[in-house]
């Protein structure tokens, strides 16, 4: 619960401390004397939007802080998951606001995003202001409202998984059929390149050993005249080995007279032995080359068509055998998206037919759920004054959302003999604060939410259905802190707790107080509510009467609705 506020130059509050404890707390004051700062400032260390205009004129920053203890096992492991320490089941939350437009959130005193504060905010607080009035107004909110008042969500989350897989196969399936027609084009291109360049069949080096082959064809008269010519001057009668040979002979028959022309005899020897090696491999490249114009043409015929695919393709040899690979394997890749959409279109009908059945399921919880809701809040609202209110819940089926596939409006009738209708085409301002607050008491029966803030619930009514909300609050106080703004002295009495927010002027400067109400404060306040400024003896003996009532009518509880 919250156990205590402190604000500090926050707009016309200078500085205010208020302790609190598991009790209904009122908050009256006249229009304009700060109630509303109050609220502002709860909301600031909850995590909502601030302004920077809250921050008092003339100061650096506006702070609040706020002091929760008995936190429940829900906080504390979100506190956990958050790596926040919190001795003894308390947690301090703090938002300072500068008057430079910024905002800094703490917990425990370490620095904290304002998000975290918002997650933990909602778990410990929950306030009502005239705005969620509009809930009601709104039939897109009454779904909401029907699933918070039912409590158990498993139904929900159960549709919620399916439904969110059903979309996300939706949209891959949505993604590769818009794609579907790229996929056609690019197939088309692949096709032709794997049948053009398959057609071809290009081998690795067969375009450098073309280019040699044709050069060879193209000179083979020259080339073989060349090679049978060298061949025929080295040896043949009268060539270069058999001069050499000669030469040797002459050498020989004088190196008995001049031993030294043996050793260039040796060498003339050696060199006619490779001089014949030569001649021979010439001999046997003459083979290797044809004269042959057919082959030549094929040769030629198979170079020019090489080409032509190259320039078709816009790439060279080594080019388009990368590319036949390459768009083989991307046709591979075709036919398995293929197989993902075929697979895809199945997968999705099986999560249709099991999104439909949980929707199912969860509206016929929901129309459970409805008849039960119909009845605990009409019996609120009859305590509260509205005894011959007749609501229902119309649900309709509409299309699957994240929902589910209902559509939910609540329809009332005040008056007797009236059809029931839309809230918003027949409810006036009173009767939208009861059934708010009809909605707030039941609800808060089903979650863990220790502190509830009404802020003026009390618009549009008076009398007896005053008294009705006031003694509703005072019951949900009983298991929850309540703490209350209100105008209405029939909501103030049943308090436990009563401060009075107070504007006045110190040194020119414009600054709210906020006092806590001993008895006799509280029954000047209360007759002040009654009938206003400087109230009668009449006045103030009703309002002290009505406190006394209400103690005895509640025990006094230990007397703190005297306070």
């Amino acid at each position: 619960m919250l156990e205590e506020l402190y604000i500090e130059n926050l707009a016309v509050i200078e500085k205010a401390c208020i302790s609190f404890r598991s009790a209904f707390h009122v908050f009256t004051g006249e229009t304009g004397a700060g109630k509303s700062i109050l609220i502002h400032g709860i909301q600031a260390v909850l995590g909502q939007r601030v302004s920077r205009d809250w921050v008092r004129t003339g100061c650096e920053r506006a702070t609040v802080t706020a002091l929760f203890t008995d936190l429940s096992d829900e906080v504390m492991e979100l506190m956990a998951e958050m790596a926040v320490s919190c001795d003894e089941r308390q947690v301090t939350l703090t938002r300072e606001i500068r008057a430079d437009g910024g905002s800094i959130g703490r917990i425990n005193g370490r620095t904290a995003s304002v998000s975290a504060l918002r997650e933990i905010g909602m778990q410990l607080i929950s306030i009502h202001g005239q705005h969620d009035n509009q809930i009601l107004l709104a039939p897109e909110h009454h779904l909401q409202v029907l699933d918070e008042f039912g409590g158990n969500d498993s139904c929900l989350l159960a549709y919620q998984k399916s439904f969110r897989q059903l979309q996300s196969i939706a949209r891959e399936l949505g993604k590769l059929k818009k794609e579907e027609q790229y996929r056609r084009q690019r197939i088309a291109t692949l096709q032709r390149q794997i049948q053009e360049i398959g057609a071809l069949a290009p081998k690795e080096g067969e375009e450098d050993a073309l280019e040699e082959a044709l050069m060879q064809a193209e000179n083979a008269e020259r080339i073989l005249a060349s090679l049978t010519g060298a061949a025929a001057m080295l040896d043949s009668d009268g060539g270069v080995v058999e001069i050499l040979q000669s030469a040797m002979g002459l050498l020989r028959d004088i190196e008995d007279a001049f031993p030294g022309t043996a050793e260039y005899a040796d060498r003339l020897k050696a060199s006619v032995i490779e001089l014949r090696d030569v001649a021979q491999d010439l001999e046997r490249m003459t083979d290797s080359v044809s004269l042959d114009e057919n082959r030549y043409q094929k040769l030629r015929q198979r170079y020019h068509a090489i080409g032509q695919v190259k320039k078709q393709f816009f790439t060279d040899f080594d080019g388009l055998i990368a590319m036949y690979e390459s768009a083989k394997a991307e046709m591979e890749s075709m036919g398995e998206e293929n197989q993902r959409i075929t697979e895809l279109e199945a997968r999705k009908q099986e999560l249709l037919a099991d999104v439909t059945d949980k929707a199912r399921a969860l509206s016929e919880y929901r129309a459970e759920t409805g008849a039960r809701f119909v009845e605990r809040v009409s019996e609120e609202l009859r305590f509260l004054d509205m005894p011959n209110v007749v609501l229902s819940v119309q649900q309709e089926k509409g299309k699957l959302t994240i929902q589910g596939r209902d559509t939910v409006t609540f329809l009332i009738s005040a008056n007797k003999g009236e059809t029931p209708k839309p809230i918003s085409r027949i409810a006036s301002g009173g009767e939208l604060s009861r059934i708010m607050l009809a909605l707030k008491s039941v609800i808060a029966d089903r979650d863990s939410i220790p502190t509830l803030i009404f802020d003026e619930i009390d618009t549009g009514v008076s009398g007896k259905a005053a008294q009705k909300i006031g003694i509703k609050l005072r019951e949900i106080s009983r298991s929850r802190q309540v703490l209350c703004v209100t105008h209405l002295s029939q909501i103030a009495v049943m308090a436990d707790t009563h401060y009075m927010i107070e504007k006045h002027t110190e040194d020119e400067r414009t600054v709210t107080k906020v006092h806590l109400l001993d008895f006799e404060g509280r029954t000047e306040e209360i007759a002040r509510i009654m009938g206003g400024d400087n109230p009668s003896e009449l006045m103030l003996r009703n309002a002290r009467e009505e406190l006394l009532r209400v103690a005895e009518s509640t025990g006094g509880s230990n007397g703190t609705v005297l306070l």
